[in-house]
């Protein structure tokens, strides 16, 4: 019965501690962008709609994007908890993720921010752009794309911190210790793994 959100810039490894931390608390992990590819492959109605607005190199509304959330969150799996990478981005996302949560008698129990320090994540980014050969990843855009997601992911923090739900732990390190370090501080909140950490390892 754990319902999760994880936020972190990008290259702090927030994917990667998503998909464990679900496996180790036994929930799914819902990355809003799985599931808009995951509408658009299977041709669903809301599928047919995002497709229609990425090919017109447009924004996917908010109101779209809560319909495709509230899709997902109302199947069988994520009835008992969730883990969500991705959503919401938004202070109308949040109220609109309440409002879903409200409804059920359910709320957030968690929101897990990951920090990194910024250069070491340009250094990270850097590298990753090296290795793909995406040469137009440069440091500066690699910061401006930083600055975006302060910009951006503050107002939430904010607003989760004021209810007392946000876990800041530091995403720098060995995967393995910092999903440990993850646990170890939702424990402390009495959110605790259905599993050990060291079997969630095994089996990434």
């Amino acid at each position: 019965m754990t319902r999760l959100l994880v936020i972190g810039p990008p290259g702090a490894g927030k994917g990667t501690q998503a998909v464990r931390l679900a496996e180790a608390f036994g929930i799914p992990a819902i990355s809003t962008g799985d599931i808009f590819r995951a509408n658009v492959k299977n041709e669903t109605e809301l599928g047919l709609q995002v497709k229609a607005f990425i090919e017109a190199g447009k924004y996917v509304p908010d109101t779209l994007t809560n319909a495709i959330v509230a899709d997902r969150l109302a199947e069988p799996d994520a009835l008992n908890g969730f883990l969500l990478d991705g959503y919401p981005r938004t202070t109308d996302q949040v109220l609109e993720l309440d409002r879903l949560l409200n409804a059920e008698g359910t709320s957030l129990d968690a929101v897990v921010q990951i920090v990194a320090d910024t250069d070491e994540v340009v250094a990270r980014l850097l590298k990753r752009a090296a290795e793909q050969g995406r040469a137009d990843d440069t440091a500066d855009v690699i910061r401006h794309r930083l600055d975006v997601y302060e910009e951006q992911t503050a107002p939430l923090i904010d607003l989760y911190d004021k209810r007392g739900v946000v876990v800041t732990v530091d995403g720098l390190g060995a995967v393995d210790q910092v999903t440990d370090r993850i646990v170890a501080a939702l424990a402390e909140r009495g959110l605790h793994a259905v599993g050990p950490t060291d079997a969630v390892a095994a089996s990434a």
